[in-house]
């Protein structure tokens, strides 16, 4: 015999290696409050439709209250044996109040219902990661807004380019989180669609009412289509993408972090709380949890690229392979929460190192910019203004010196066209005021850059408090 909850049709008992191959009861356990909730709602619609008795709805939810409350303290008991959250919650209710427990899945398939459980997580951790990285975008804006006279070398190809302010640099990680937000604001409304009453792949013959059940578990919108309702995994795919760019987001910051901390930049420190220590070198204060964020993306990624492979090929409605939609979204979930939980108070105790940062922008070429541009106000053509500037820097090399460091003799041997308000021009504080342009890194840019960021972020913590429930 078998002993399943759908073993009527089958004579032999399941292999044990199967059992154990097949079940996702080692991870979909984390599913048990959705999977609580979405039941009592069902019960609810079929009491309040007549489907079931009102005596019968009541002893549902009572069982399964008490099942939530076993599954809290830690005193439920998970089978390998009963596969997932679905048929181990309804094997217990079974158990506690007999019969009427069995009734419970009348007008509902494992299909329609492990979609519900879907829909229900992702649409509290959305929120909650919302939550969360608005608040992370508040500790970039303030950092920002605490270095507005803090000089940073900018770089490309990570060789000195141009002077920037260290607010600026900070606002670049605020808006690529800004977007970031509003990807996971829009993924919202694909997220909140009630899939339950689809049943295994074409519906119910029972009078169900899936208004109801929506209404009850605060959905504003249900699949209008069984077969899509149950095969769909698109929300799924669509933030594990989100999460995927965000998590590169981090990345890119993280080595920025790494590098910075490092002997031979020491532009900023790390709180110790954030960084860890060597087991033989005693001097050793490593970068750690930046580390593990950088090195944690790769993690996200594989889940994404797992799942687009896995349902690329998969006919129309369910298949077992999309079992494996759950591990790689409840581990992304995981592993998103944790980094930002992180990244905000790392950044936010981080030390600036303001005399490094400025040495490092004295001590360059990141003003030869300007000195074409100021070649090109008295008249010269740009092409060849670069080329005067180009030379002129291959003679400071030689000369070890810096552009600010030379006579105006020695810049007259590449330009008679050179007068003494060059030195002005280069200093850093004019080089960076000088771009002015929107977006640009002058002072009063930036001050629009981050009155703009602040605008932006109070608009999405708006839609996440009246959209987000």
């Amino acid at each position: 015999m078998n002993d399943k909850l759908w073993g009527g049709r089958f004579t032999k008992a399941t292999n044990q290696l199967v059992e154990e191959y097949t079940a996702s009861i080692p991870f979909d356990y984390l599913l048990a409050d959705e999977d609580i909730q979405g039941s009592m709602a069902h019960a609810k619609m079929l009491g309040a439709k007549g489907i079931i008795s009102l005596e019968d709805m009541n002893l549902i939810l009572v069982g399964l209250q008490e099942i939530q409350e076993e599954i809290e303290k830690g005193e439920f008991t998970f089978s390998i044996a009963l596969e997932d959250i679905h048929m181990n919650i309804e094997k217990r209710l079974i158990e506690k109040i007999g019969p009427a427990g069995g009734r419970l899945h009348t007008g509902r398939s494992r299909n329609d219902q492990v979609a519900l459980d879907m829909h229900l997580y992702l649409k509290k951790w959305v929120k909650e990661l919302s939550t969360t990285l608005s608040s992370v975008i508040e500790v970039f804006i303030n950092k920002a807004e605490e270095n507005l006279e803090v000089i940073f070398p900018g770089y490309t190809h990570l060789q000195r380019a141009q002077p920037i302010l260290f607010s600026h640099h900070m606002m670049a990680y605020a808006f690529m989180f800004l977007r970031d937000l509003e990807r996971l604001n829009d993924s919202w409304k694909r997220i909140d669609l009630l899939p339950l009453g689809a049943g295994a792949l074409a519906g119910t013959t029972f009078p169900i009412d899936r208004k109801m059940v929506a209404e009850e578990l605060g959905f504003q919108g249900m699949y209008s289509n069984s077969l899509d309702a149950v095969s769909d995994r698109d929300y799924i795919i669509e933030f594990l993408s989100n999460a995927s760019l965000m998590m590169m987001h981090l990345s890119r910051l993280s080595e920025e972090l790494i590098i910075w901390s490092s002997s031979e930049f020491q532009f900023i420190e790390l709180d110790d709380a954030f960084c860890t220590g060597s087991s033989i070198m005693p001097q050793k204060k490593n970068p750690d949890v930046a580390e593990l964020l950088r090195g944690k993306t790769g993690r996200v990624y594989g889940h994404l690229v797992g799942l687009l492979t896995t349902l690329k090929g998969l006919p129309l409605a369910y298949n077992k392979d999309m079992q494996e939609d759950k591990e790689g979204m409840l581990d992304t979930v995981k592993t998103l929460a944790g980094a930002l939980q992180l990244v905000g108070p790392m950044i936010e105790t981080m030390k600036v190192n303001k005399d490094k940062m400025a040495k490092a922008v004295r001590e360059d070429f990141s003003n030869a910019t300007d000195y074409a541009d100021y070649l090109v106000t008295k008249g010269v053509p740009f092409r060849e203004a670069h080329e005067i500037v180009g030379k002129t820097v291959l003679y400071c090399i030689e000369k070890k010196k810096y552009l600010l460091d030379l006579m105006i003799e020695e810049y007259k041997q590449f330009s008679p066209l050179v007068e003494s308000d060059i030195y002005e021009k280069l200093q850093p504080w004019q080089v960076v005021n000088a771009r002015q342009s929107h977006g640009g890194t002058s002072k009063e840019a930036v001050l629009t850059s981050i009155m703009e960021g602040k605008e932006k972020l109070a608009f999405l913590q708006q839609y996440i408090q009246v959209n987000m429930k």
